[in-house]
């Protein structure tokens, strides 16, 4: 059904989205070559493009639309978002490129809006948590622009969460210990969301309201496309939603290996600075 839709031509590529990550990669290049001596073959650079290619690939292509079909699904696109995507995009930003935006009244300006990472990963957590809630799930699904915006402040969010771990700031030393502290209190204040899902999971099955929303989409009633004939049992069930909370550790967990590997090997320091 949904490589069907695709050759229809009724799930899309997001072009605007695609203008817009090819303007930040071709200004990437061009600070790259004007402030650094980092060729574009070299890691960080990879690891940048790399974040840019898969942050088109889950939120602006036919692909996409998959999250929509069951709960797992959806928040393994979330997960990629927020625990992959951050942090690469941080890891490919060289610290001489960081130091010379440092000291421009533009980065000054934005300094003064930009709060702790502890104060966004707190706030994260806040938000993510009442993004699992039924009833604001199903409020946001009704209103496009309202999900979307709620869905942008969350990764703007995660990216100044990931700071401290991904790209630390070389005027100030930090403790591996601090570090440590900081992973580890990640994974608490993001556990109770994951959690959540296994809990609704066990009280009672919630319905998917992405689903609905992309049959009214497409103009089609439920039946023309409902989980049964795209997706096979269990999705869309109890074990679908503890599926979905199960993801979603799994996922952060695996973002923070992967964060602290990549970091050991691109030439950063490998203490990480923490704010208190």
């Amino acid at each position: 059904m949904f490589f069907d839709l695709l050759l229809q031509g009724q799930l899309l590529w997001n072009l605007p989205l695609l203008a817009a990550l090819i303007f930040i990669g071709g200004l990437y290049v061009f600070l790259l070559q004007s402030l650094t001596k980092v060729k574009i073959h070299q890691q960080q650079p990879l690891l940048f493009f790399l974040s840019l290619a898969i942050l088109y690939l889950i939120i602006g292509s036919p692909l996409s639309s998959l999250s929509h079909l069951s709960f797992s699904l959806h928040m393994l696109q979330l997960s990629i978002l927020y625990f992959i995507i951050p942090p690469l995009f941080l890891l490919g930003m060289p610290d001489s490129l960081l130091q010379q935006f440092g000291k421009t009244s533009v980065s000054k300006k934005i300094g003064k809006f930009v709060i702790p990472p502890k104060a966004a990963l707190y706030a994260f957590g806040a938000l993510f948590l009442m993004y699992h809630f039924p009833v604001l799930l199903t409020f946001l699904s009704q209103y496009t622009v309202v999900h979307n915006g709620y869905l942008f402040v969350l990764l703007v969010l995660s990216f100044w969460m990931w700071r401290p771990i991904a790209a630390p700031d070389l005027k100030k030393d930090g403790s591996m210990r601090k570090n440590k502290r900081y992973v580890v209190l990640s994974g608490l204040v993001l556990m109770p969301a994951c959690l959540l899902f296994v809990f609704n999971a066990i009280l009672g099955e919630m319905n998917n309201p992405f689903l609905t929303q992309m049959t009214a989409n497409l103009c089609m009633s439920p039946s023309d496309l409902s989980s049964f004939n795209i997706l096979p049992s269990p999705f869309n069930t109890s074990f679908d939603q503890i599926l979905a909370g199960i993801l979603m550790l799994v996922m952060h967990k695996f973002g923070l290996t992967l964060t602290v590997r990549l970091r050991n090997i691109v030439p950063r320091r490998p203490e990480v600075e923490m704010v208190e």
